[in-house]
């Protein structure tokens, strides 16, 4: 059943990325905010994010069947839910007991697909005014992103002049080229969100393994470009929430048509069921790090 859910995952990404949209660069994040259960109040996270933002309703409230009915609500017949998921861990106990007595505990992780509903869906529950966040001058966006940088928790070095951008693991330090040459300050931000989305990699702040093993884009063999394809989706999405949060809206269309191959290509590979559950989940865990703040999920 776990590989089910992953595939049914997948195949929802994949669709989007055929169809020339990538769900993690949307407009919507910026324009409505991040979706979010309200019952719980909790927004959701990770691959949910883009499971439910692609779907492009102009309110961000969403419920299972059973809390609209608790809520004094109900779906209204014949809609169709839309597909989140839940992932973590538990701990399975053994038979055998360690030195101090206590059972040997194996760390396993699950997904759990769930169905939840939008509120445009819904009957019997006021929901809030869904009216559009804002917009923001391109002062107050640049504010926002300049302050997200500053407040970053144990940054990397910066440097400014450099002919592409990229991160250095080596030298743990974000290069960009200099603020001109880019067509706007939000296209400067969101490159800049990307490269130090790729310093949380470092083994001093998250290790994340596909940044640590990470061989470059001219790495020779399959698992060596996987790899670096894993980090690169990572980083886009992690820039995607960076974004969000500085009120930067994103052009879902803006990637190339080779890009979006790229994507296709990978998450086609046999051994990438999971693939595109983790990237995400890295991915939000790497925006919480540069934001600073903890995990409050709903899913």
């Amino acid at each position: 059943m776990k590989e089910d859910i992953y595939e049914q995952v997948t195949n929802r990404i994949l669709s989007q990325l055929e169809q020339g949209v990538a769900p993690w660069r949307s407009p919507y994040f910026s324009k409505v905010g991040f979706p979010r259960n309200f019952s719980t109040g909790k927004a959701y996270r990770g691959i949910n994010v883009f499971l439910l933002g692609s779907l492009r309703f102009t309110s961000p409230y969403f419920l299972t069947f059973i809390q609209a009915k608790e809520l004094g609500g109900h779906v209204r017949k014949g809609e169709k839910g839309s597909l989140v998921v839940k992932y973590g861990t538990y701990s399975k106990h053994e038979e055998e007991t360690t030195a101090d007595g206590e059972g040997a505990g194996e760390t396993r992780r699950f997904l759990k697909a769930y169905t939840v509903f939008h509120a445009s869906q819904i009957e019997g529950i006021e929901f809030p005014q869904s009216d559009s966040l804002p917009a923001l001058t391109m002062t107050e966006k640049t504010a926002r992103a300049r302050a997200i940088v500053e407040a970053m928790p144990c940054p990397p070095s910066f440097h400014e002049g450099s002919a592409v951008p990229c991160y250095r693991r080596s030298s743990d330090s974000v290069h960009m080229p200099e603020r001109h040459y880019f067509e706007s300050e939000e296209a400067y931000f969101s490159t800049l969100f990307h490269e130090l989305a790729h310093s949380t990699g470092h083994a001093s702040r998250l290790a994340r393994k596909s940044m640590l093993e990470n061989k470059g884009i001219d790495a020779a063999g399959d698992t060596a470009r996987k790899i670096y394809a894993e980090e690169e989706l990572v980083a886009e999405m992690a820039a995607s929430f960076l974004n969000a949060h500085a009120g930067i809206i994103e052009d879902e269309h803006a990637n190339s048509s080779a890009y979006l191959q790229a994507w296709i290509y990978a998450l086609r590979s046999k051994d990438a069921k999971t693939w595109i559950v983790r990237a995400a989940s890295q991915a939000q865990k790497a925006a919480d790090y540069i934001l600073g703040v903890s995990a409050d999920s709903e899913g």
